[in-house]
């Protein structure tokens, strides 16, 4: 009985390693297709893309920050929340042509969740952008949708230094 035991325990730990390791991949990739995705479409203007990425639940949460401000929006639903908050953004802002890179840094998978780390470089013909980004991510009916946004601009050392 004690080998059969032990044999099945075995056989459980295997097959959840492998489960874990072949899982972890796709999920990656997964995940940073929402979050591509969800950056092309607020660059596009296209609502309906962007909204799709994100979970709507009264617990998310999106900031900014620069030199000139800071900006935060919590829950997605109501007069303050997220989706009301961009209405205007989606109404009137003219889609971008920019490039849009990610410098992937860290991407923690745990579970039905995901922390993912990582720089963004956005270049148009006249601008060029970047921030440090931090996402959270929830996996809801097999889908991975954003949860929390967390960007802060990046300047060169001298800006930084000079102000």
């Amino acid at each position: 009985m004690k080998t059969q035991t032990k044999s099945l325990l075995f056989i459980f730990i295997a097959w959840f390693a492998f489960v874990t390791a072949v899982g972890q991949p796709n999920d990656i990739a997964a995940i940073k297709e929402v979050i591509a995705k969800e950056t092309e479409s607020f660059m596009a203007v296209n609502k309906q893309g962007w909204a799709d990425c994100w979970l709507k639940a009264p617990y998310v949460y999106w900031s900014y920050s620069d030199s000139t401000s800071t900006s935060f929006v919590e829950g997605w639903d109501g007069p303050k929340g997220i989706e009301k908050t961009f209405e205007t953004y989606f109404k009137t802002a003219k889609p971008s042509k920019a490039t849009i890179t990610n410098n992937w840094l860290d991407i923690k998978v745990y579970g039905n969740g995901a922390y993912v780390r990582f720089v963004q470089v956005v270049k148009a013909e006249i601008d060029h952008d970047e921030t440090s980004q931090v996402r959270v991510l929830e996996k809801k009916d097999g889908q991975w949708k954003v949860i929390c946004v967390g960007a802060v601009a990046k300047y060169p050392v001298e800006q930084i230094i000079n102000h």
